[in-house]
């Protein structure tokens, strides 16, 4: 046995010279090309497969470019370019070239696309175009720097992102009688904005407008009005998002919310992420001011209104080191992540004793610290939440430590968590899980221990004639040990934490699990620009309580079956009709049909970012 320790710590020893070594020898040679650390990437692929212990630990940072099945026509358009970016690589920039297109009857791949008819015209004239230094903005190369094939690729995904962009393509244009300058072209296609929606019904009426793209400075505004006839009473919910100040990357959201039951919460944030794996320094603010009434039981389990005001401030701030020298891919996405974060909760009013008698809704300051190692990357792909447009899927891996305290009822409790994730396409399609784990500790007892793991899964592109399909299935369990004993720190199978239309408090318990499976399609054609995707989902869940020794045999479940209305020009917007049966709604009845309550784009991709310190969520 000691002999094989000494041997595995010798192979330990050995790879890491290895890295080590020929890290400082790219680091020395960074004048060069860029084919150095290729080399240096190579050898160590190369030397990671002379032992099982060796393959081990580059598979924990590293991962062999795979290919995600494309169109022909787009496999060729990528190559061609990729081709440019090698050709160019390195050669300094002269120009930055940038064309914004209007929605209607335009293509970023295709110069002699125009509006075909009346409608695409009028259309184009009453949309008010993104400002070029709109998109400059969001590039994160400049004039008179090196051509870098990565930056560019990023500033492509950074502006596709933006939900007023429909499609975007960045490429270099050749100087004909130049060995050492090239110039790059950003074409980007705008997507339409303005979007007005509402609805009426025998006892309110609701009006929201949303403008993606305000004024083509990329500012956001969304608006929602709500007035109930039987008492005349009025709704607002507004927010204003400015999502990059001067090519800072940061962003600012200012909202106001007051619903029906003059409720009121007033909030700004301002934030500079982690937006792109080669992000180095980020942080943010969070400011609210929240009164809202909510009901209680007491020790009997009578409800009574409770009165909350309480004020929140948040901040925090973090930085990325790039582990590995060297201008691969894999190098410079691969990061280890400090980040810094305090939390101030406070109460000018809260519930009587009577109702809270652990004092859970109190005063509390938070400090937490997370350190990780996490590498991100993305892989284009279409027909997943939009409909034929190329959508970015991450994949990676996270692992991360966070830990701190938390004062709070004159107490100081220690906390300590953990995250793994990983994500990336395999044969049988994409997965991603992500798994956290945290618990504070008084005085040696564990207190609000959470347990959460998540998976997203969704099959490679199926085909059915001209029809095309993708299988989605997106598990969650949540488990709470030694929670606090009050019905609010509790898990719900409400609509944004599970099986929608489970909405009584009374459902609730200290441990979940719930699946939801949804075949999606998508139609082949369009009518005046309207896609239709049908899609069949069934949702289950199970609640388990502390008397349990794992869950109970009750099944919360909801049978869907609807469709999802995309539209080319609205891009990250879309309609939805729906028609769901619950077999039991407890408080409710059985047998219940519903139109229009499933919401099927809750299937979000996973991210392998380490941002804000947080504790594991209890929902």
């Amino acid at each position: 046995m000691l002999n094989w320790n000494n041997a595995m710590k010798s192979k330990y020893l050995y790879f890491f010279l290895f890295l080590f070594i020929y890290c400082q020898t790219s680091r020395a040679q960074e004048k060069n090309s860029g084919n150095d650390s290729v080399k240096v990437y190579k050898k160590i692929e190369d030397y990671s497969k002379k032992s099982k212990f060796n393959k081990l630990v580059y598979r924990v940072f590293f991962k062999s470019k795979k290919n995600v099945a494309v169109s022909k026509k787009n496999a060729r358009k990528r190559f061609f370019i990729k081709k440019t970016f090698d050709r160019n690589e390195g050669k300094i920039i002269r120009e930055i070239i940038i064309e914004t297109l209007d929605p209607f009857g335009y293509a970023v791949d295709n110069y002699k696309d125009e509006p075909g008819n009346a409608f695409e015209r009028f259309g184009n004239k009453i949309h008010l175009r993104t400002k070029k230094w709109t998109i400059r903005n969001l590039l994160l190369f400049k004039k008179n720097e090196p051509l870098d094939s990565i930056v560019a690729k990023e500033s492509e995904r950074l502006i596709r992102r933006q939900r007023y962009v429909r499609s975007v393509i960045i490429k270099p244009i050749e100087i004909p009688n130049s060995q050492d300058s090239v110039d790059i072209s950003v074409r980007v296609l705008d997507s339409w904005t303005l979007i007005p929606s509402g609805a009426v019904s025998g006892s309110k009426v609701r009006a929201d407008l949303t403008e993606r793209n305000f004024f083509g400075l990329g500012h956001e505004i969304e608006t929602d009005y709500t007035k109930r006839f039987e008492d005349g009473k009025q709704a607002y919910d507004i927010h204003y998002t400015i999502n990059n100040i001067k090519n800072t990357f940061i962003k600012t959201i200012f909202g106001y919310e007051k619903d029906l039951n003059d409720n009121i919460t007033r909030s700004a944030r301002i934030e500079r992420p982690f937006f792109s794996p080669l992000t180095r320094l980020a942080g943010g603010v969070y400011l609210e001011n929240r009164f809202y009434v909510d009901s209680l039981p007491d020790a009997t389990g009578v409800f009574e209104d409770q009165v909350f005001k309480l004020q929140t401030q948040q901040y925090w701030i973090g930085h990325s080191f790039k582990i590995f020298e060297g201008k691969s891919e894999d190098f410079r996405t691969t990061n280890l992540v400090t980040t810094f974060g305090y939390k101030d909760v406070s109460y000018l009013k809260r519930p009587a004793l009577l109702y809270d008698p652990s004092q859970f809704f109190a005063s509390e300051k938070l400090y937490l610290a997370t350190i990780g190692i996490n590498n991100q990357k993305f892989y284009e792909d279409k027909y997943l939440f939009n409909f034929g447009i190329v959508e970015d899927v991450p994949y990676g891996q996270v692992y991360a430590i966070t830990g701190g305290f938390q004062d709070k009822n004159n107490n100081r409790r220690a906390y300590l968590g953990g995250r793994f994730a990983y994500g990336d396409y395999f044969n049988f399609g994409y997965l991603g899980t992500n798994i956290e784990i945290g618990s504070f500790n008084n005085s040696g007892r564990s207190e609000e221990t959470t347990l959460r793991i998540e998976a997203n899964y969704f099959t490679n592109l199926l085909s059915i004639g001209s029809w095309r399909i993708r299988q989605f299935i997106q598990p969650t369990l949540v488990i709470g040990t030694h929670r606090a004993q009050i019905i609010k720190d509790r898990v719900t199978i409400s609509d944004e934490n599970g099986v929608s239309g489970f909405n009584n408090p009374l459902i609730n318990g200290t441990k979940k699990l719930f699946t939801s499976f949804q075949t999606q399609t998508y139609l082949p054609g369009n009518w005046h620009g309207f896609h239709f995707s049908p899609f069949i989902n069934m949702t289950l869940g199970i609640l388990g309580d502390e008397n349990n020794q794992f869950f109970n045999d009750k099944i919360y479940s909801i049978f869907s079956l609807g469709a999802l209305i995309n539209n080319d020009y609205l891009v990250f917007n879309s309609f939805q009709i729906s028609f769901s049966f619950y077999p039991s709604i407890p408080f409710q009845g059985t047998n219940v049909f519903k139109t229009n309550t499933f919401k099927n784009n809750d299937l979000a991709l996973p991210d392998f970012q380490i941002g804000e310190p947080t504790i594991v969520p209890y929902n």
